[in-house]
């Protein structure tokens, strides 16, 4: 938010437009997880590279370790939520956001709690065997409470 005029960038009115837009079509479709697989893979497609190769590893991971959560989009990135329709995790993009690095983040319907404070996003640059094992361990503590 752009704390000189109290506006919101064209990029967070176009990710509340596509919020707006999604919440229309879970509206419409309870729990259908093709067609949430499809919104995900469709928002993928459309990133450039590095961040769709990211963003569809991101998604194979999420899907191989995590396999209850349905995939869905939020805010227009893709996003895993729980068996109540919560987002647990998402992928957000930097090029979308104007950002230095894509992000893995975590909502509270993620039970990440560690002590007084924890981690809930995490800065991706790239996957490498070392982060692939800590993203599938942080999905897996996130959805213990869901599984």
């Amino acid at each position: 938010m752009d704390t000189n005029n109290r506006t919101f960038s064209s990029e967070e009115q176009a990710a509340l437009r596509e919020r707006a837009k999604e919440l229309k079509a879970e509206a419409r479709m309870s729990r259908d997880r093709a067609a949430g697989e499809a919104a995900v893979l469709e928002k993928i497609a459309e990133m450039p590279e590095p961040e769709r190769s990211i963003a569809m590893h991101l998604h194979e991971l999420i899907q191989t370790h995590a396999p209850h959560l349905m995939p869905k989009t939020w805010y227009g990135m893709p996003a895993y939520a729980n068996r109540e329709g919560k987002v647990v995790c998402f992928f957000q993009s930097a090029q979308k956001f104007g950002s230095r690095y894509a992000t893995l983040g975590f909502t509270d319907s993620a039970s990440l709690d560690e002590g007084a404070m924890w981690a809930t996003a995490f800065a991706l640059k790239k996957l490498t065997p070392e982060v692939e094992q800590a993203i599938i361990a942080l999905v897996k503590k996130a959805t213990q409470a869901n599984a």
